[in-house]
């Protein structure tokens, strides 16, 4: 046993030195092109469109035309949710898909924000922008950057909208009202894919920033999970002086953590782990559940158009893709049920429309292609500290759980780390009032005199 500490011990620390020196204070700013062609020589117009969505009986006519023509294969004898999607609830999914769901109805509360667009990098990029519709006397909104991740999308946030803006008319007290802007990742819903190779996380950072700064702000909050979560962290090395703080409820952490797995039964304290942090990642959670979940992932980067185009003929098969992440990724107990435990947490409703968002764009391939490009970025970002106040909302059922110690290691500006009660990867549609109380939590620690 000591001898295995002791290695393990010495392995740590070369790599954490390793990984450790010559770090840079911040990421480079750069420019970029993303549009087709060559970058034209005028300058880009800056304008910023309003910009609604929009549906047509050619369209529904289409996607019923499709789920009747499905084809499914009967899922195995007590298979529940552990071979992927149960076909036989997929069968209920479908039907009422097919015969109950109002897509113009979700429509028209889909533009009861409003929703604009503006040309950045040479691609048209999509955004929602609420802002309060009260304030008290002689205060100010505080501009709140929130950024999805895969498979969601700006939706997600629909429901937590409302208790950041409108604080008053929730229950919630007015000491922080924000102005909350939800940018669409560019090949996501209705922001324009790129037509060249290499748009990546950092590059998505870049041009939401732009964005920050043609709306008029020059200090913001900034708040996202899954690759909201990179894009931020992004944002925050890039601009320090611009982002006031960063709120995650995921947090990527990759340099020198996992070795000191092999540690965490013989000397967890030693290592800074409380005991919620074992129970969350023993026994070996942290290896087996990720590694479970993560077969899409190496498709998706390494070769997203096969499989995209399979997802973009099929409305079935990509709402058994998307919808399977909502079952699992929020809670991995769900793969021991029939239905995945789907309606437990979400509407139909709120499903089907996320899953909508990707049908009616076409948007699955572009959106898979954002993780072939970040193949190989995510270490050598990961050397960078980030420099800006961060608080993580740390929810029990994420896909892996990192402990504080892990955070204040890349984020040694770490004002406030909450253990959640409850809730897992799609934290914003699923438990929106845990959130936005961790959000205003951290904002309040920011801002202490």
């Amino acid at each position: 046993m000591w001898l295995e500490i002791l290695l393990a011990s010495v392995l740590a620390f070369v790599v954490y030195w390793f990984v450790s020196r010559d770090k840079e204070e911040t990421l480079p700013l750069e420019d970029g092109w993303w549009g087709p062609g060559a970058r034209p020589t005028a300058p880009e117009d800056e304008s910023i469109r309003p910009f609604k969505v929009e549906t047509s009986d050619e369209e529904i006519k289409d996607l019923h035309r499709r789920i009747d023509g499905t084809r499914l294969t009967p899922p195995l004898e007590d298979s529940r949710f552990h071979y992927g999607f149960n076909s036989n609830y997929l069968k209920k999914i479908l039907s009422y898909w097919r015969n109950e769901f109002d897509w113009g109805k979700q429509v028209e509360m889909l533009n009861r924000y409003p929703h604009f667009k503006t040309r950045i990098e040479g691609l048209d990029i999509h955004f929602v922008h609420v802002k309060p519709p009260q304030l008290p006397p002689g205060r100010t909104p505080k501009p709140l950057l929130m950024v999805h991740g895969w498979p969601g999308s700006f939706y997600e946030f629909y429901k937590i909208i409302p208790l950041l803006t409108d604080p008053a008319n929730h229950g919630l007290s007015e000491e922080h009202v924000f102005e909350v802007i939800c940018p669409s990742i560019p090949g996501y819903a209705f922001s324009e894919a790129a037509s060249k190779k290499g748009l990546n996380s950092v590059a998505t950072a870049r041009i939401f920033y732009k964005l920050m700064l043609r709306l008029g702000f020059r200090e913001f909050y900034i708040q996202g999970g899954d690759w909201g979560a990179l894009i931020c962290t992004h944002m925050a090395q890039m601009v320090p002086s611009h982002v006031k703080g960063l709120h995650l409820n995921m947090a990527f952490i990759l340099n020198g953590c996992i070795l000191t797995l092999f540690l965490v039964r013989h000397c967890a304290r030693l290592l800074g782990f409380t005991q919620r942090d074992m129970e969350l990642m023993l026994p070996f959670k942290i290896f087996y559940r990720p590694l479970r979940e993560s077969g899409y992932m190496h498709i998706q980067s390494t070769k997203p158009d096969t499989v995209g185009c399979a997802l973009n003929d099929s409305p079935a098969g990509l709402a058994a893709y998307i919808l399977e992440k909502f079952s699992t990724w929020t809670d991995s107990e769900f793969q021991q049920l029939e239905d995945g435990g789907l309606e437990r947490k979400f509407s139909l409703d709120d499903l089907l429309t996320n899953v909508m968002l990707y049908w009616t764009t076409g948007a699955i391939t572009s959106s898979q292609r954002f993780y072939k490009e970040n193949r190989g970025q995510l270490f050598k970002q990961d050397r960078v500290k980030v420099s800006v106040p961060t608080g993580l909302a740390a929810f029990p059922c994420e896909l892996m759980h990192v402990p504080e110690r892990w955070v204040k290691g890349k984020y040694p500006r770490l004002v406030s780390y909450s253990y959640m009660p409850r809730g897992g990867h799609f934290a914003a549609l699923e438990e929106p009032e845990l959130l936005a109380q961790d959000i205003r939590k951290f904002v309040g620690l920011v801002e202490l005199p």
